[in-house]
């Protein structure tokens, strides 16, 4: 998919190959780099995890990156995996990380990672697609707004949905 941006440097959005040496550099850096970020950890991602990420990736057929590319350098990677609603018996996109390279901010990049992931969760008739995002990243809820998404909820009665989590040892 090659797309202008803001600034009229070529961009083009590209579905990772994990066996790819140069993709899979790049998906380890973009990851490096927004862990970095208080929104990510404020700390590098851990040597286990730096070491051993490409190869457990490439072992899930439902795990799946992308990479906006802007003048041939990697600037933004979205994570994205196949999920199960149960009750619209039919699969979900869910967008598990999203990273802007700082130096890339501002070029509608989160925008065409977005539509990326739309696209590949249409070709395989997902019911939606699913994200979360921290509170206090309004930046991130400003651009996921955007392209359409709302925070979950049945009714106002039921309230929003939380993402909550229970770290395994």
């Amino acid at each position: 998919m090659h797309i202008s941006g803001h600034n009229l440097m070529p961009i083009e959005v590209k579905k990772v190959d994990y066996n790819d040496t140069d993709q899979a550099s790049a998906v380890l850096m973009l990851l490096n780099h927004y862990s970095l970020d208080p929104m990510g950890s404020s700390a590098p991602l851990p040597d286990f995890v730096q070491e051993n990420l490409i190869e457990e990736m490439k072992q899930r057929d439902f795990f799946n990156s992308a990479i906006a590319y802007v003048d041939g350098q990697p600037a933004a990677l979205v994570n994205f995996a196949e999920g199960f609603s149960t009750f619209a018996a039919k699969p979900l996109m869910n967008v598990h990380d999203m990273v802007v390279h700082s130096d890339f901010r501002g070029q509608g990049l989160s925008q065409q990672l977005l539509a990326f992931v739309e696209t590949e969760a249409r070709k395989i008739g997902c019911c939606k697609v699913t994200l979360e995002v921290l509170g206090g990243n309004e930046i991130a809820q400003n651009a996921y707004r955007k392209f359409g998404f709302a925070a979950y909820r049945l009714s106002e009665d039921t309230g929003v949905a939380e993402f909550w989590q229970k770290k395994l040892a």
